[in-house]
């Protein structure tokens, strides 16, 4: 009984009071994906760099800056993904599990740093426009078009269940689209001289970083502030938990992110006059792991005393 003399019942994952064992718990490990990406990226910063101010092109050192701030993305999505992995202890019941969300907000604000950097330098090179060497810009980008698609097939099976490695793998797609794009600007370059298409290439760059960083952004500051995850309709998980036997109205019902791959539900069920039924609460919470991806939901069942009514009930209460 709670302190309203309800009776409640906590069901985790589809098991009753225990927790259950027929799902995943936690992402899977990504580490080795990890290690080489940003081995091989690391190398690649130093050779764009060098050939970069060599060949003297704007382009080349805009894409190291980008490669740069994909490093250090890379190795806080892999740090998060790490701490995801720990246990929970009595002081942090659900371990570390927002690290991966703060990470994807981390790495959505690196890339706007790296964004405006970019643009500033392609302003300046736009109102002193200089030579490039066309044939080694080219063959460095073109190694870069390698490196990164190969880092982007290391994420691409994650990338549909978990925020941070999506994150990683629009970053490693997006890179080489943008090699791609440096390879074209330096063969017409040296084809028909325009050096304003340097600089403007360096635009492009940003631009595309910046397609990809909005939607980074957008849904990691979501679920940093623990709205519903994208794919999940509230209104359709209310009206399958108020469709359950004997429930005549669901209240306090809250989803949210506990990582970029768990999402977690608690919700209050008014059932007049049932008896506590741990095979419906069981039923329940394995449906909504199934039809919503929801793996870690918490049901109270109250029997709707008038007398002891619920305070969390009002639909302005949080």
């Amino acid at each position: 009984m709670d302190d309203h003399g309800h009776d409640h019942s906590h069901a985790d994952h589809g098991h009753g009071h225990s927790h259950g064992h027929g799902h995943a718990h936690g992402p899977a490990s990504y580490d080795r994906a990890f290690a080489i990406g940003i081995g091989l990226n690391l190398v690649f910063i130093v050779a764009e760099t060098v050939f970069g101010f060599a060949a003297n092109s704007l382009a080349l050192l805009a894409d190291a800056a980008h490669n740069l701030s994909d490093v250090a993305g890379l190795a806080l999505a892999w740090g998060a993904a790490w701490l995801a992995r720990r246990k929970p202890t009595t002081r942090r019941t659900y371990g570390f599990r927002r690290a991966s969300i703060l990470a994807a907000v981390g790495n959505a604000t690196l890339l706007m740093v790296a964004i405006g950097g970019i643009l500033l330098e392609a302003v300046q090179r736009f109102q002193n426009p200089q030579p490039i060497a066309g044939g080694t810009v080219m063959a460095v980008a073109a190694v870069g078009i390698v490196i990164n698609g190969a880092t982007a097939l290391m994420f691409m099976r994650g990338r549909e269940n978990d925020l941070n490695i999506r994150g990683a793998f629009l970053h490693m797609v997006g890179d080489a689209g943008v090699s791609l794009g440096v390879v074209v600007a330096a063969m017409v370059v040296g084809m028909t001289g325009w050096l304003w298409l340097d600089p403007a290439t360096s635009i492009v760059i940003a631009l595309v970083i910046l397609f990809g960083a909005w939607g980074l952004g957008r849904d990691s500051f979501n679920l940093a502030f623990d709205a519903t995850p994208p794919g999940i309709d509230p209104e359709a998980v209310k009206t399958y938990l108020a469709g359950l036997p004997g429930v005549t109205e669901v209240h306090d019902l809250h989803i949210w992110a506990m990582s970029t791959t768990e999402t977690a539900l608690t919700a209050h069920l008014v059932r007049p006059g049932a008896t506590l039924d741990d095979a419906l609460l069981a039923e329940a919470c394995g449906q909504l792991t199934k039809r919503f991806a929801i793996q870690h939901a918490t049901l109270q069942v109250e029997a709707g005393d008038t007398a002891h009514p619920c305070h969390l009930a009002p639909a302005e209460v949080v």
